[in-house]
């Protein structure tokens, strides 16, 4: 995608993407990594940090929080190749709760884009896909996904795991219906938990290839990586990049 050269790729809608080699290399891995720093308390000191490290390790993205999208978006320029930023720049939307009103989190996604983000990773309201309200789950995702340009990579983060299989799969199609790219496991900060094996499977059988899968909360090494990888998952959302890319081969 030429207006995101540092961003993994934009799944295709009619081809899908493919799944990952069994044992991929760590460049390879680090490609398909949204190096995330969220803590509420980040200061911007260690958002330059988590730039730093995410240059040097070679990472897609980074996921920051709003605050934080002109500091992580200034720093990826620093190369002097403005045209070509060392890594994407991602932000949250209606985070952590998702219980935002759709009008909030559209004119949030529309600040970040604003202020340099490329990508947007949105929680739906939870309450909606418990509920089964899976129109008015698709109407903010559209609404979202309207609020930004089209190359603007649209991530819907599910809380899968406050959710059974059925209703992971009627909520990845929401999000396909309103226009995502990614469907997203998890936001790391429910106490009912992360991401899953469970629930990437579902969400691969859901989307089909033709949305990508990224598998957040609680991956800390490179056999949970392996094995969301081998689930379906087509990206990472991880903090702990560093430690995870060691335990993959050169």
């Amino acid at each position: 995608m030429t207006d995101v050269p540092a961003s993994p790729d934009r799944p295709s809608r009619e081809s899908g993407n493919s799944s990952p080699a069994v044992s991929p290399r760590r460049a390879e891995v680090a490609r398909i990594i949204d190096h995330t720093l969220l803590a509420p308390a980040a200061t911007g000191e260690e958002v330059l940090a988590l730039c730093a490290e995410a240059a040097r390790l070679g990472v897609g993205a980074v996921c920051v929080a709003p605050t934080h999208v002109y500091l992580a978006a200034a720093s990826a320029r620093r190369d002097g190749q403005p045209e070509q930023p060392a890594f994407a720049v991602a932000s949250v939307v209606g985070f952590p709760h998702g219980n935002h009103l759709t009008v909030i989190k559209a004119e949030e996604a529309r600040r970040a884009v604003a202020d340099g983000a490329t990508e947007i990773d949105m929680v739906i309201d939870i309450a909606n896909a418990m509920d089964e309200n899976w129109r008015a789950i698709e109407t903010e995702i559209s609404e979202v996904r309207l609020s930004v340009p089209p190359h603007v990579v649209l991530k819907v983060i599910l809380e899968t795991a406050l959710l059974p299989d059925a209703n992971i799969v009627s909520a990845c199609r929401a999000a396909e219906a309103g226009g995502a790219e990614y469907v997203r496991t998890s936001t790391g900060f429910h106490p009912a938990g992360g991401a899953s094996v469970r629930a990437v499977r579902s969400m691969a059988g859901a989307v089909g290839g033709r949305l990508g899968i990224k598998a957040s909360g609680g991956i800390r090494t490179a056999e949970q990586a392996r094995t969301m990888l081998e689930a379906g998952a087509t990206r990472l959302g991880l903090s702990a990049s560093a430690d995870v890319l060691a335990g993959f081969p050169t």
